[in-house]
């Protein structure tokens, strides 16, 4: 029976446990944090997305980083497997817009306290202790020091997260345990993270969040990276909200030049339809002051930026209102554009993109290339993907992935 400890209750994390302790290996999962799961029980607002359901070629479409490398894992395990592991497991499960899956309670501890009853019905041991460095002898990993004492093993297995949400215990120790035995480390960076700007516009709209827009983000060359509609808010720094997080998947080079937002304000009318609606308010509201009859189209909070961007005096009469200026005012709430310097730091990003080099793991096991005995999981590795569910299932399949092969590996003396 191999003696396996994996080192992070993350979702990736229990997910190799379990998958480790059915083969029949004997596991201890250490987690310093007071509950397993702290971050997947704030996934999705609490809802937990918890994948999609999808099968492997769509999945490994929505991993802009790295995604071939989750080939073979995806393979044996895509979205439909976590599905009915789920379901296996007492969490009836109900699919929405995108593909996305939640569980029907809308509960992400449901999905955490499925996981934890099956590490005890697996008799897996739990260990409030945190990792500090890998414990090597002749150049394989052969178990895990803490700080309380050391822990022998004949595998271990990796799933510490990235550096996102470090209050969830997300704090890079995966990549020093990975340096310690030579691996390389891409260097971390937010992905699904908020996005920050240089216009006064935006903190002139701090809290104000903008429902059922649409989003059209360009980079330097003009080409469209990203479209999609849904919900955003504007902050003292630029701009968050959930289609926000999604764009800044697509947003991963700064360095070679610039991006630019563009907001469709009112998306369910074309610009014709949007000119129609605008001419029957002028005249129905002649008598009216320009910024009145803005109350109508736009959030209060946005009334003096729009008057700003058209350059139409406030006070300036429906009645007397060009077609020209009309012709502003209809381009602004078509186009509302932004111009973004950059993201936010990555402990504020969702996801961690970066980590272990995946060149240096193994594919098929997520075994380490350098070392025998050493296996990764989840976030720790160089792959991130866009949100619908698709960051979870790179947990849950190669966790799986990690958990089978760390189990199954033949022992040394």
């Amino acid at each position: 029976m191999n003696k396996i400890l994996v080192v992070g209750g993350g979702a990736a994390g229990m997910m190799a446990a379990i998958c480790a302790a059915r083969r029949g290996a004997a596991v201890t999962l250490l987690e310093p944090n007071e509950r397993l799961g702290k971050k997947l029980n704030i996934t999705g607002k609490g809802r937990c997305n918890l994948t999609n359901d999808s099968g492997r070629d769509e999945l490994i479409a929505h991993v802009p980083r790295n995604g071939r490398f989750l080939f073979s894992a995806f393979s044996r395990w895509d979205g439909r497997d976590t599905m009915a592991f789920f379901e296996a497991l007492g969490v009836p499960l109900k699919v929405e817009r995108g593909r996305r899956v939640y569980p029907v309670s809308d509960r992400s501890f449901d999905v955490s306290a499925a996981l934890e009853r099956e590490l005890r019905r697996l008799q897996v041991t739990l260990l409030r202790e945190r990792a500090v460095a890998l414990i090597l002898r002749e150049g394989v990993v052969r178990g895990v020091k803490t700080e309380r004492a050391s822990h022998d093993a004949d595998a271990v297995i990796v799933a510490t997260g990235g550096v996102s949400y470090p209050a969830t215990g997300s704090t890079g120790d995966g990549y020093r345990f990975a340096k310690q035995v030579g691996h390389t480390i891409v260097p971390p960076r937010g992905s699904l993270v908020p996005l920050t700007s240089d216009d006064a516009d935006c903190p002139a709209m701090q809290g104000l969040s903008l429902r059922n827009v649409a989003l059209t983000v360009r980079d330097g060359k003009n080409k469209v990276v990203f479209a999609e509609q849904g919900e955003l808010l504007f902050t003292h720094f630029g701009v968050s909200g959930p289609l926000v997080l999604s764009a800044s998947a697509h947003m991963r080079d700064f360095e070679r030049g610039h991006y630019r937002l563009s907001i469709d304000l009112k998306p369910a009318l074309d610009e014709k339809k949007l000119d129609e609606r605008l001419l029957r308010d002028f005249a129905e509201r002649s008598n009216q002051n320009y910024d009145n009859l803005l109350g109508g189209l736009v959030p209060h909070s946005m009334i003096p930026v729009i008057v700003r961007r058209t350059g139409i005096p406030a006070d300036t009469k429906a009645n007397s209102i060009t077609k020209a200026q009309r012709h502003a005012l209809l381009e602004t709430l078509k186009h509302f554009t932004l111009d973004v310097t950059g993201t936010r730091e990555v402990k504020e990003a969702i996801v961690t993109s970066g980590g272990v080099k995946v060149g240096e793991v193994a594919p098929a096991t997520m075994a380490s290339r350098l070392v025998r005995g050493l296996y990764f999981a989840g976030e720790v590795l160089d792959v991130d993907a866009y949100t619908g569910g698709y960051n979870l299932q790179i947990a849950w399949a190669t966790g799986k992935a990690a958990g089978e092969a760390a189990a199954e590996q033949e022992m040394e003396p």
